[in-house]
């Protein structure tokens, strides 16, 4: 008989092949039946043992002072790092916990090459009650809507067109009937890092607002305005300096008013055109702070010379502003400018426009799952009205959203407009609020049940006003 060798086997070779042992022992035990286990205690047959692995089968290790299996804390010093990150929750990168994703369980859209097309239909009842004075008058009508948005799914740059049509259809009662409609699209072309450029094309239609000072009086149908928009602009960074400019083309049309008696009345000296170049530059701060100074100079022509009454209302505009954009993620965003304009008409009988301007927008979410957005802005309003050039009109708004449950939201809206007139001017100043409500119900991600309420009100310094409520209740079918 030869002598006997002995192999030499070093520490660290031997660590790998210790862990598969015991392991293999573990999962041998663990398979074991569970009758073999439950000899002493019976109560042990219904308990599961399983461990995490790699895979992502999720399992849990058995309390050893029930079932005498093995627990992490009576193995080796690397068997209990390998249990403690096979069974560790993953953890976002910044510890924190994951947002909810707010498009889970929405329709998923149709895919047309690469484009997503998300539309919507929706088909309401609704009930109307308009106060003005001493007249009121009321109406129940339909009112079917169809929108939606096409969107690009583009490596670089991105195409973007969202619409929205309404009609109505009174079904009883009286009371004039609002279509509406708008379109809007967007070129995003990505020309570098730092430089981007953007082409906007858009079109809306409606009737003018019966309340509004313009609207005419014992109409039938007001007027029907028509408006086209041109865009493009350039972004550009600098390091910290930011820069933009950008020009804005609008046409509007008026449509022939038609009044009580059946005549009509022509509304085409209210057609114009209006151009406005803007330019703006922004320091940043830091990411998230960057203040801005914006300067805008504009022109707007009347197809008419002169309108009904021999009056010249093109005008020139210019306006300058300075404020403040800021960025801290999803809780707080937004921008605030305050500046001044000037409307100069061609006319020195209409007088000049002028006063301070407020615009802006701000979108802020207290909490996970509600979000609230701030706008203002000033804009002005011209006039039909012998003698006067038009009103000043500041906006407020407000609306807040909230997820009440994973397919119930509940919106709140709220806005205020002013119009301010000009002290000599024969129209009184003027001041409309609106607000209202909401729910909607998501019975699937296709078929949502909707409900709303709204309530307005209009005052004047002379002590007219009007008002106007709505309840309505839908289906909106989504894809």
């Amino acid at each position: 008989m030869g002598p006997k060798t002995t192999r030499s086997i070093t520490a660290g070779a031997s660590r790998p092949r210790m862990r598969a042992c015991l392991l293999a022992g573990c999962a041998i035990f663990a398979s074991m039946p569970a009758g073999a286990q439950s000899l002493d205690n019976p109560s042990i047959a219904s308990t599961t043992t399983s461990i995490t692995g790699v895979t992502g089968n999720t399992a849990a290790i058995t309390d050893p002072q029930t079932t005498g299996a093995v627990a992490a804390s009576d193995l080796p010093p690397a068997l209990d790092e390998d249990f403690n990150r096979l069974n560790r929750r993953e953890e976002t990168i910044d510890g924190l916990r994951t947002r909810i994703d707010p498009h889970e369980g929405q329709a998923p859209g149709i895919r047309i090459g690469t484009f997503v097309l998300k539309p919507a239909l929706s088909e309401t009842i609704n009930h109307e009650r308009q106060q003005n004075g001493s007249s009121s008058e009321s109406r129940s009508f339909l009112e079917t809507g169809l929108k939606g948005s096409l969107t690009s799914d583009w490596s670089r740059h991105q195409l973007s067109v969202t619409g929205e049509g309404v009609l109505q259809n009174n079904i009883s009662g009286k009371g004039e009937e609002e279509p509406r409609a708008e379109v809007d699209a967007e070129l995003r072309l990505d020309l570098s890092d730092e430089t981007t450029a953007r082409l906007r094309a858009g079109y809306s239609f409606e009737h003018e607002d019966p309340d509004d000072p313009n609207a005419v009086p014992n109409a039938e149908d007001q007027s029907a305005v028509n408006i086209y928009r041109l865009g493009a602009a350039v972004e550009r960074d600098f390091g910290l300096i930011r820069g933009s400019v950008g020009m804005d083309f609008e046409r509007r049309t008026y449509g022939d008013v038609e009044l009580n008696n059946g005549t009509t009345i022509s509304e085409e000296d209210r057609n114009r055109n209006l151009g406005v170049l803007t330019g703006r530059i922004g320091y940043e701060l830091s990411p998230a702070l960057i203040p801005f100074l914006e300067a805008s100079v504009g022109k707007s022509n009347y197809d008419l010379r002169q309108d009904a009454f021999g009056f010249e209302r093109s005008y020139q505009s210019y306006a300058g502003r300075a404020g403040l954009e800021v960025d801290l993620g999803e809780k707080l965003n937004g921008e605030l400018a305050l500046g001044y304009g000037t409307y100069r008409f061609d006319d020195d009988r209409l007088g000049d426009l002028r006063g301070l301007s407020a615009d802006g927008h701000v979108n802020w979410s207290p909490q996970r799952g509600t979000d609230v957005l701030f706008g203002l802005a000033t804009y002005l309003d011209p006039s039909t009205i012998p003698g006067e050039a038009g009103s000043i009109d500041y906006e407020l708004t407000s609306i807040v959203t909230r997820q009440l449950r994973s397919t119930l939201l509940a919106r709140l809206s709220n806005s205020l407009t002013l119009s301010d007139f000009p002290s000599d001017a024969a129209s009184s100043d003027e001041a409309t609020w609106r607000t209202g409500a909401g729910l909607t119900w998501d019975m699937t991600r296709y078929l949502a049940l909707t409900g709303d309420v709204s309530y307005e009100r209009t005052n004047r310094d002379r002590g007219e006003s009007s008002d106007t409520a709505r309840i309505g209740v839908g289906l909106t079918l989504r894809r």
